[in-house]
């Protein structure tokens, strides 16, 4: 007997579904917040030395701040003051003829930095001077926040299938929310990066958990649904936060601001069921028995109830030992589990690279750090509804290998067009995003259904491990740009068409039962 057969008889898209999937998409909503944090708590303002103190007999002091700018800081070529440099001594003939081009000593900035306060009151390069020779500290606090969200992913996808869904999950919360408002006080850069770490080691566990929840408790029909939910749940939050942050342009007060909603998730967390699959898998059939009696009376099904049997259950799993604890090594043990577990590591690696490589180096736009967020945001809803469609129409395989041979296509495209067609450029790059984007958002749902139960958070924390590891990796391909122009463009193809070709090699899910067992997926071959 399968699962499937059960949620038949209850309705496997009801009332019960409908709650723990806005119970999921509240929880969801801090994590894209947090994914582009850097973009905004590590801006880097408009600055110049700090020359206030200079003092040489009060002839500086009697001029105005153009003036004293003019004759201490030397101009870049585009007009602008430098931002790392300052002359050695006051340059006073330059009040004279602002033209005469000057060869005086320069020497790195003295006395700190002054920056421009027009569009963000405080951030993490003006709180501790994070410029010039430091900014690599800036870029860094990015990276660390990513490589605590891998190793998140492994710890929380082997926790979760240890012992469960649900409490993995209120871990996962709190641990989040609370080493994230720290983050909001600290008090030094190294305290910043080690909570950062925390934050993103804690938080990553919500989108593998929930993900993995809501689709073990809905019908094979309405799978795809799901899917596309949870991952409307990052655009929404993408869109929202362009929103906040615009309201919000103090890094501390905008990292407490993008946490709070946690609150809400905490306080909802006490009606999210456990995993029914889960707890029959591993011979918990009593608490099984009540999570789908609740189920049935929810979704109005009472007349069900009578063939919710233990009996009948224990049924559903009767191919592995109940009580056995699963882990990571049981992905490579088996023959099939080590080709599935290869494949989509590396496809996972490829969506993210490619997605993350393209959203970085779209440019182009003329429009201001808000408004470029909100659009990034907004060009992904279409390609999502899309794949609503789409895996209902063509399988989830085929719009895997689709999306993904489509924004390498688009990628080839740019590589050709003259850098001097802007606007054809960014129009491609666009459509190239929504592609990605796609991609994406199907895989999060393919994934889930080729995983076995008994090992799908396992599989699942593994495979955003290695997501996690291409969106630390795109940012290093796009510097390859010094080498050669297009050198990034041509990488990021490559990886594209590379994902597309271990895409074709999986096997199609629509429409098919969620495998249970290890031997459900070396039986299937």
């Amino acid at each position: 007997m399968k699962f499937e057969n059960v949620l038949a008889d209850i309705n496997g898209f009801g009332r019960f579904q409908i709650m723990i999937i806005v119970i999921s998409f509240i929880g969801r909503f801090t994590l894209p917040c947090h994914f582009m944090l850097s973009n905004f708590i590590a801006a880097v303002p408009s600055h110049h030395c700090d020359i206030s103190s200079l003092d040489d007999g009060g002839i500086f002091m009697n001029l105005s701040q153009t003036e004293r700018l003019l004759v201490t800081i030397p101009v870049q070529q585009d007009g602008t003051p430098s931002s790392c440099q300052m002359f050695q001594e006051p340059q006073y003939h330059l009040l004279v003829n602002t033209s005469h081009i000057t060869d005086a000593l320069t020497v790195p900035c003295q006395n700190g930095w002054v920056y421009d306060k027009t569009t963000f009151k405080s951030t993490l390069t003006s709180e501790w001077d994070l410029v010039c020779d430091r900014r690599g500290k800036n870029k860094a606090t990015a990276t660390i926040f990513f490589v605590g969200v891998m190793f998140g992913a492994m710890a929380f996808g082997s926790l979760s299938d240890r012992y469960g869904r649900r409490i993995m999950l209120l871990v996962s919360y709190v641990s989040g929310m609370v080493f994230a408002v720290a983050s909001a006080f600290s008090t030094s850069y190294v305290m910043f990066t080690v909570l950062r770490f925390l934050t993103g080691f804690c938080i990553t566990g919500i989108v593998i958990v929930s993900a993995v929840l809501s689709v073990e408790w809905v019908d094979i029909e309405h799978r795809k649904i799901v899917g596309v939910i949870d991952s409307l749940s990052w655009t929404f939050g993408n869109t929202v936060f362009s929103l906040i942050a615009y309201f919000v342009n103090d890094w501390r007060r905008l990292i407490i601001s993008v946490t709070l909603p946690l609150i809400l998730a905490i306080f909802t967390w006490r009606w999210m069921p456990e995993s029914a699959r889960w707890l029959i898998a591993n011979g918990k059939l009593e608490q099984a028995q009540m999570y789908l009696k609740k189920c049935a009376n929810m979704n109005r099904t009472e007349e069900s109830i009578h063939t919710l049997k233990i009996e009948t259950l224990s049924t559903i799993v009767t191919t592995e030992k109940r009580d056995r604890t699963y882990s990571y090594l049981d992905l490579i043990r088996t023959p099939e589990m080590r080709k599935l577990a290869l494949r989509t590591g590396i496809l996972w690696f490829c969506v993210a690279t490619t997605f993350y490589g393209i959203s970085f180096k779209i440019t182009g736009f003329g429009l201001n750090i808000y408004l470029t967020q909100f659009t990034y945001a907004i060009i992904e809803l279409p390609a999502k509804l899309a794949v609503l469609y789409l895996l209902e129409k063509i399988g989830r395989r085929r719009t895997m290998v689709g999306t993904l041979l489509l924004a390498a296509i688009c990628l080839g495209i740019n590589i050709v067009i003259p850098k001097e067609m802007s606007v054809a450029t960014t129009v491609v790059a666009i459509i190239g995003k929504g592609f990605s984007s796609a991609s994406f958002g199907t895989l999060v749902l393919y994934s889930s259904e080729l995983y076995p139960t008994v090992v799908r958070q396992n599989g699942m924390g593994y495979n955003s491990f290695m997501a996690r590891f291409g969106v630390a990796v795109a940012p290093m391909i796009l510097l390859l740009d010094d080498v050669w122009t297009e050198l990034p463009q041509v990488v990021l193809c490559f990886v594209a068409v590379l994902g597309g070709i271990v895409a074709r090699t999986l096997s199609e899910t629509r429409n098919r039962c969620l495998p249970e067992t290890i031997e459900d997926i070396e039986q299937k071959q």
